[in-house]
């Protein structure tokens, strides 16, 4: 039994790991598009904040893929190689969610600014 596990498992990882690069690879390209757009004039620039916290969102959802195709490739054959790159993933993605769910929340607070601005309500 153990013979197609091992393999299963390791095929999964891969297949998880490419999944989690097209999706950088999507936030990417969605990034430039709408950049080259807010730069050129053909949409309005609402500012590089949204830009950043939507790209953010596709990296931080890639890194989770990663760490779990890590996770799976490290629970089958264990290497202090893999178990010490696991860590420095699992850190690298709770910095990143920690500084995107704070711009997530700045950029909120100033569309409610920018909201009441217009239109006159005094409710913050």
């Amino acid at each position: 039994m153990d013979e197609w596990i091992k393999p299963a498992v390791l095929n999964l990882g891969k297949i998880v790991e490419l999944i989690g690069a097209g999706i950088i690879g999507l936030g990417l390209l969605l990034f430039l598009y709408r950049f080259i757009l807010s730069h050129v004039g053909i949409k309005p620039h609402r500012g590089n904040v949204e830009l950043r916290v939507k790209f953010g969102s596709y990296l931080t959802l890639a890194l989770e893929l990663l760490l779990a195709a890590d996770i799976l490739q490290t629970a089958v054959a264990p290497t202090w190689d893999d178990i010490g790159k696991l860590a420095a993933i699992a850190i690298i993605r709770t910095v990143l969610n920690y500084f995107l769910e704070r711009d997530i929340k700045n950029w909120e607070k100033e569309k409610e600014k920018a909201a009441v601005k217009l239109t006159g309500d005094s409710k913050l």
